[in-house]
């Protein structure tokens, strides 16, 4: 120990004084976040989820108000109340949200596929036609070739609605939902 050091400097560099106050604020900034994602949940995801009772009951509160700056006062009380409970209540939650927004992340990616495979069949592509064919022999042809001459002609006519274009996205996500009931 240093001569210029007393004994109690020492002794209150050695305490531990808990988390930093960047680090509480961190963590109420999560709970906020959290929060946030509770009440945008729809009822029946939100039900599934184990919350405390009070925390579900204001999350009902909290999705009733309709003004911006109270349904900010009621959010900012919604984390208050979750801030009462440890990490460990709202770990499952977390980890179900997680996994929903990779669920959505996943489905996502799938329907970009589904949309890219019909704007290259409607691109007159015949490659990708032939090609959707051999990979799915049970697929009616006839029907799958004028779904794709109706929707080139809905492109050219703006007027049109979009019905076989439509339809051959459709075909193509029932496909695909044949695919993954196969395997």
């Amino acid at each position: 120990m240093s001569p210029s050091r007393s004994r109690n400097q020492t002794e209150l560099d050695d305490a531990d004084y808990g988390p930093s106050r960047t680090q509480q604020r961190r963590e109420a900034l999560a709970i906020l976040t959290l929060a946030g994602q509770l009440i945008e949940l729809p009822p029946s995801k939100l039900a599934k989820l184990a919350l405390p009772e009070d925390v579900r009951r204001e999350v009902d509160v909290t999705r009733r108000i309709t003004s911006h700056g109270a349904k900010k006062r009621q959010l900012a009380f919604l984390a208050k109340v979750m801030r009462r409970y440890g990490d460990e209540d709202f770990a499952a939650v977390r980890a179900e949200l997680g996994e929903n927004r990779e669920k959505q992340r996943q489905e996502t990616a799938a329907m970009h596929r589904l949309e890219a495979m019909r704007d290259r069949l409607v691109a007159e592509d015949e490659s990708a036609l032939s090609g959707l064919i051999a990979e799915h022999p049970q697929v009616d042809r006839q029907h799958l070739r004028s779904l794709v001459r109706q929707a080139r002609i809905e492109k050219d006519t703006p007027s049109k609605p979009p019905r076989a274009y439509r339809e051959i996205f459709q075909l193509l996500k029932d496909l695909q939902a044949g695919d993954s009931a196969e395997g």
